[in-house]
């Protein structure tokens, strides 16, 4: 796993960003379901560029993304970081 210092803070520059349950996790609202929706596969096609793919819940106007590198034992990588980041950047 990532240094927990640097992933502090790495999060620092991810606002709403937090470190919990061993993910990274973030929770975005939206006006309504289908703009909820839309970024939602937005964020899709940006996650098949990373070849880095969230956990993804959807809740009407709530979509809350959970990010870990499956591949490195279930673990918080950088990848998963340089995710976060393109993910703001929508």
């Amino acid at each position: 796993m990532m240094d927990t210092k640097i992933l502090q803070q790495q999060l620092r520059d991810l606002p709403g960003w937090a470190f919990e349950g061993g993910m990274l996790r973030k929770t975005f609202r939206f006006p309504n379901f289908v703009d909820a929706v839309g970024w939602t596969v937005r964020v899709g096609f940006l996650a098949e560029a990373h070849g880095h793919h969230p956990d993804i819940d959807i809740r009407y106007n709530r979509i809350t993304l959970a990010l870990v590198t499956h591949d490195a034992g279930n673990q918080v990588t950088q990848k998963d970081l340089d995710l976060a980041r393109a993910v703001e950047a929508l």
